[in-house]
């Protein structure tokens, strides 16, 4: 009877593998379907041909369905809720009711102004300021709509505990200058979101600042990262015994913001902060977990001395003698292609590793057609608002780059997208590029340059309220009851 056991056992770990392996491709086809149900930070939100039927579905959708779609996917998170009393599929969360009200009206007049976009080229409504128009738009209409009803409604919480230079403040020069600018206006109000009642707040903002506490307490010797654990988790800890807003949600309709190249990093050590929180990140890399659906990107803007005057300028397209420039450092998995490539090997594609003495990063930049952008050791590149502010054309190489504010804006009409395995031919793909189409692109890094400009104080669709808007939108896809 035993010699029968093996072969027996055998044929029933087969057949139990091979179940295993269908169900989970039958999972994954599941998922796969109905994670465009709920969530509306994809590009097709603003897409004039989405169907009202779709739309509907989004919008409407009961939350408590979507939670259980959303278990199919992480039934670990759910699990550990059941076990802390927060069964997903048993109810809604508590929220204020006035507060879920002006939610589900912003939704509804959205959804109104989507389905009455006849066109992609502007908006009807009237605004003293600009009125977003022309293709660098997804749908401008619908933009400029929820634009206007987020300067109207929309109220962010800052959380008071926390003592600077942690929290509350951050540096405002160099390559992160984007986090400590967006700390410094958030705590003084400059933007004009700031609630001092929670209780009317529609997000709640996590002021801690990565770059901050890796300046004053990560030991370059001993590299003992763990830090950001014990900052990080013990002031989500502090919060959600002294307020309830943490607890009721999940840490959903909470946010954290940070340009260091360990933002990502910082939110592991708490995994509701990791899963459920809005994650506001420079480096939007989704093979580390950056998850576009919830997560919003921001752009790297690097202010060498922290001033922003002079930031912009260039010559006109006729003036402009060379047809592509870089210059940086060999990092990263993608630059050393570029270079081995390219490095100082052609008078129109002008690539260096050190750029020669007599010659201006800036200047070059503002005579140069396209500006070539690739990734290094993240995948954010500063090279990108450059060459939006010297006029310059960007040429995109990246791999699972999340760019800033695409689900408004449509990178395809102000910039070009080159694949790894393409830069051998980089020269010949933009040789080829019709004048008509480049002057396109042109005038399209011309219009977009306002929702990427820093300005202080912050205005209207400038980069700081375009980082707003996009938290504005992943909160509008939480529907708290």
């Amino acid at each position: 009877m035993r010699d029968y056991i093996p072969k027996y056992l055998n044929a029933f770990l087969l057949a139990f593998a091979t179940f295993a392996v269908v169900f989970a491709i039958f999972i994954a086809k599941d998922s796969n379907s109905s994670s465009h149900l709920y969530f509306s930070t994809s590009s097709s939100l603003w897409t004039s041909s989405f169907s009202s039927a779709f739309i509907t579905v989004f919008i409407f959708l009961p939350f408590h369905q979507f939670r259980l779609r959303y278990c199919s996917k992480r039934q670990f998170i759910c699990e550990k809720r059941k076990r802390n009393g927060s069964n997903p599929g048993s109810g809604y969360w508590k929220r204020d009711e006035k507060v879920e009200a002006e939610l589900a009206t912003a939704r509804a007049l959205i959804r109104e102004a989507q389905l009455n976009s006849n066109s992609t080229t502007s908006s009807p409504l009237g605004d003293e300021d600009y009125v977003p128009h022309g293709d660098i738009y997804r749908n401008p209409y619908a933009f400029h709509r929820s634009y206007l009803l987020m300067e109207k409604m929309f109220k962010i919480y800052v959380y008071e505990e926390g003592d600077p230079p942690i929290f509350h403040s951050g540096l405002c020069k160099d390559i992160y200058s984007m986090e400590g600018l967006f700390l410094n206006f958030m705590e003084n109000d400059v933007l004009k979101y700031r609630t001092r009642d929670p209780d009317k707040a529609h997000v709640y903002f996590l002021p801690f600042s990565v770059v901050m506490i890796l300046h004053h307490l990560f030991d370059p010797v001993v590299r003992d990262k763990a830090v950001l654990e014990r900052v990080i988790a013990d002031y989500i800890q502090i919060i959600s015994k002294k307020y309830p807003y943490w607890n009721t949600s999940d840490g959903f309709d909470h946010f954290m913001l940070s340009c260091h190249d360990w933002g990502h990093r910082a939110t592991w050590y708490v995994k509701k902060l990791f899963f459920n929180s809005i994650r506001v990140l420079c480096n939007a890399n989704i093979s580390e977990y950056f998850n576009p659906e919830k997560d919003a990107p921001f752009p790297e803007i690097n202010l060498l001395t922290g001033e922003i005057n002079n930031l912009t300028g260039g010559l006109d397209p006729i003036s402009r003698t060379t047809l592509a420039f870089f210059a940086g450092k060999s990092h990263g998995k993608i630059r050393p292609v570029l270079l081995n490539h390219w490095k100082e090997k052609d008078k129109d594609i002008l690539v260096y590793e050190n750029l020669p003495e007599d010659l201006s990063y800036a200047e070059m930049m503002r005579k140069s057609r396209f500006c070539i952008c690739p990734s290094g050791h993240e995948v954010a590149s500063p090279r990108i608002p450059e060459a939006i502010y010297s006029g310059c054309v960007p040429v995109l190489i990246s791999e699972n780059y999340v760019l800033p504010f695409s689900d408004v804006l449509n990178w395809e009409k102000f910039s070009v997208s080159v694949s790894v395995k393409e830069i051998p031919e980089l020269k010949r793909i933009l040789m080829d590029i019709p004048e008509e189409r480049y002057m396109r692109l042109y005038e399209g890094v011309k219009k977009v340059k306002r929702h990427i400009l820093v300005n202080d104080p912050p205005r209207r669709y400038d980069v700081f309220n375009m980082i707003i808007h996009s938290i504005w939108l992943r909160r509008l896809n939480v529907k708290l009851l």
